[in-house]
């Protein structure tokens, strides 16, 4: 299975923010749309990600109200992506050796087509290993 089955089945909805914004705008964001991180766009281009565990920490360095702290200071620069025709096995290893939970996926073009999470891979993995057990089961009962 590759990232791209993922995406069609869960949709190439992104949910993002721009790196002026504050922190205090992005807890808004991740609550109006019940999701754990936003990709931060500078007009079309990909900047970084912020992630919940990102507020977090800076809700516990910072002496700063969130409304005064800008997304560009506390955002992940370091961004790591994903292809489209990327295996959802090789995914899953990415993500656990990185210990990151979003993913952002970036089609051959360099242009954002799509954002999962640990949770849709393990999905993903899950449907599929279900698939073939039920086969299995049905080829050693026939």
């Amino acid at each position: 299975m590759r990232v791209k089955e993922i995406l069609e089945f869960k949709g190439d909805t992104v949910h993002t923010i721009q790196p002026q914004a504050t922190l205090a705008d992005v807890v808004r964001k991740l609550v109006d749309y019940n999701c754990g991180s936003l990709v931060v766009c500078d007009g079309e281009r990909m900047v970084g990600i912020i992630t919940e565990r990102d507020i977090l920490r800076a809700c516990a360095d910072l002496q700063a109200p969130l409304g005064e702290v800008s997304v560009a200071a506390r955002m992940s620069q370091q961004l790591v992506t994903g292809a489209p025709d990327d295996e959802v096995e090789d995914v899953m290893g990415l993500l656990t050796e990185r210990r990151i939970r979003h993913l952002p996926v970036v089609d051959e073009d360099g242009r954002l087509a799509g954002l999962i999470s640990i949770g849709d891979v393990v999905k993903a993995h899950h449907q599929r290993l279900s698939v073939e057990n039920h086969y299995l089961k049905s080829y050693i009962q026939s």
